[in-house]
């Protein structure tokens, strides 16, 4: 075989690469598809719910597969951290999407012809119905704290303040507040919703949500309120 003959597959390339380079060309970098990050193996306090609501083994114990469920549950539906593990905000972001296709199931809400603001208590959701028809899709509140609870039955917004400051506590910001009864009302908040045990009696809800709510509401229209909140006494 003559010198300087191509021997085969891998002289070729090669001798094209030599070639490319000469002619000034770079090849870009081969991309590596980036591995999944470990997933934390940690058991959180609403593990055996959220075992449940993603259809697994109901064990009370996280695994691997266990924390990459969860984490793809909080990343479809904007937890943060998605960390796989089953805390509170992943725990009450599952009982929206639970509630989702027909709040009022239990039936817990009045029904009537004009709008109501159902807050259930239980679950710790409020949403907006007309009739049988939902205007307003269940989201996360915090009600009233022990000793501060937010008082059950039947209200209607008798005030709106968009820009409102706690008269009662150290002018702390209520944007959005639509006032139900005496000082409490529905309203945003911007810092962590669901800390301190609850509220001092308002609905707390995220300030994205009031705002949507105020757009919605008026001035007469009925709000109803039921339940207890976990963690406080009946």
């Amino acid at each position: 075989m003559a010198t300087g003959q191509w021997k085969g597959p891998r002289s070729r390339a090669a001798a094209l690469a030599a070639l490319l380079a000469l002619a000034g060309f770079t090849p870009l970098p081969t991309a590596a598809a980036a591995p999944e990050s470990a997933c934390r193996v940690r058991t959180g306090p609403y593990q055996r719910d959220m075992e449940a609501h993603l259809r697994r083994t109901v064990d009370g114990v996280q695994s691997a597969a266990d924390c990459y469920a969860i984490r793809a549950f909080q990343r479809e539906n904007g937890v943060v951290p998605a960390d796989g593990y089953a805390g509170v905000p992943t725990f009450r972001t599952m009982l929206v999407v639970a509630a989702r296709p027909n709040p009022n199931a239990a039936g817990a809400c009045p029904v009537r012809s004009y709008r109501v603001t159902c807050v259930d208590m239980d679950r710790q959701l409020l949403w907006v119905q007309r009739d049988r028809r939902i205007v307003f899709p269940p989201v996360p509140v915090r009600t009233g704290r022990d000793y501060q609870e937010t008082r059950p039955g039947w209200h209607e917004v008798y005030w709106r303040s968009k820009d409102h400051k706690s008269s009662l506590y150290d002018n702390s910001p209520m944007p959005y507040a639509q006032f139900f009864d005496g000082g409490q009302a529905l309203h945003g908040r911007s810092e962590y919703l669901y800390a301190h045990g609850g509220s001092a009696g308002c609905v707390n809800l995220k300030e994205s949500d009031a705002k949507a709510l105020w757009d919605l509401l008026g001035e007469g229209d009925a709000v109803y309120v039921w339940g207890t909140k976990p963690g406080t006494a009946d």
